[in-house]
């Protein structure tokens, strides 16, 4: 038995001193040391042996077992090393190369235009003012002028919540807020911007939600001039050092007198254009002298101070600006569309 024992021992490290594959290195070690395998068939025989002889042939066999373990054990070592370093060569990463770029977002063209709007005011020594949106009767009517059956209420179709209750349909309430908190004495140079909310049709130039961007000034001696020559700075900065405005006569029942402001159209220069109508005009506010009314119920003498005020629709701006013809594009989260300013 002991030289069946050596025989199978030569026999198994020589088959797998040669073996280069791990699948047949699993196959060999089920074929010797499995339950079935060779030894165990071999020990088997022991049961004929007598008392002495037992330890002896015990003895070769536990040797037998671990020659063989300890080739499988170095083998199996071995092919591991060999995926190891198979898998890192194919896997590698050439650490000169550039990194991959992560997709950046941009900023929305609305909010791009109104916070130019913001900066441009915030040069010439406004600061911004905030109200609520949710406002009372008073606030976003009455107190501008425009009492209970006022007509001009017409022009501003509302969402009323209660009677005296309503989603602000423009920021002129906080211009009256921030000239009551001043008690009638500070000059006040502040723009208001933000969301306001009209009945107005969904169409391409109309939207129950936009965004305004009124200023106000009121203090000594202020005039018609002041305001013209605030607009103008504006639009030079905002549409370009060739821009020019004109202001025609209008109504409004907060300003008196009241004007609509022009800019000459700059994709024609003036000459007319399918953008300007053919007129060589863009209409993109509103203004006027602060209505002593007005003044009055802020909190302000009117036979000492005085002052103007100017409100504009942001998308509006945005809209001649880019040469965007739908006011629906900015809330419809076209990513398409918004991509297109990502490098403005």
């Amino acid at each position: 038995m002991k030289d069946k024992l050596e025989a199978l021992k030569a026999e198994a490290l020589t088959k797998l001193q040669a073996v280069n594959d791990p699948q047949i290195l699993n196959d060999l070690r089920v074929k010797y040391l499995g339950k079935k395998g060779e030894l165990t068939e071999v020990l088997r025989g022991m049961g004929g042996l007598s008392a002495e002889e037992r330890p002896v042939i015990g003895q070769v066999a536990n040797l037998v077992r671990s020659a063989i373990e300890e080739v499988i054990s170095a083998k199996q070592e071995l092919f591991q090393q060999q995926e190891t370093e198979s898998r890192l060569n194919a896997e590698k990463v050439d650490v000169t190369l550039p990194g991959r770029g992560l997709p950046q977002g941009g900023i929305h063209p609305l909010s791009r235009v109104l916070q130019e709007i913001e900066d441009i005011f915030i040069g010439m020594g406004f600061r911004i003012a905030e109200g609520p949106e949710v406002e009372t009767d008073y606030y976003n009517f009455e107190a501008l002028n425009l009492p209970k059956n006022h007509p001009a209420r017409d022009m501003q179709d509302s969402f009323y919540i209660t009677d005296d209750i309503l989603m602000r349909t423009q920021t002129s309430p906080v211009q009256v807020r921030t000239m009551q908190a001043a008690n009638g004495e500070s000059p006040v140079k502040i723009i208001c911007p933000g969301k306001v909310f009209r009945r107005d049709d969904d169409d391409a130039t109309h939207s129950f939600q936009f965004h305004q961007i009124e200023g106000l000034v009121i203090g000594r001696n202020i005039r018609m001039s002041d305001l013209k020559g605030t607009l103008q700075q504006f639009t030079k900065e905002m549409f370009g050092p060739s821009a020019g405005i004109r202001l025609r006569p209008s109504f409004f029942p907060f300003t008196e007198p009241s004007v609509e402001v022009d800019v000459n159209c700059f994709k024609c220069g003036g000459s007319g254009c399918r953008l300007c109508k053919q007129s060589g005009w863009l209409e993109i506010l509103g203004a006027g002298m602060v209505h002593p009314n007005v003044l009055r119920m802020g909190g302000y003498d009117p036979e000492v101070y005085s002052g103007f005020a100017f409100g504009m629709g942001a998308e509006r701006i945005a809209m001649l600006k880019y040469g965007i013809d739908d006011i629906r594009y900015f809330y419809t989260n076209d990513m398409g569309f918004v991509k297109q300013f990502k490098g403005i």
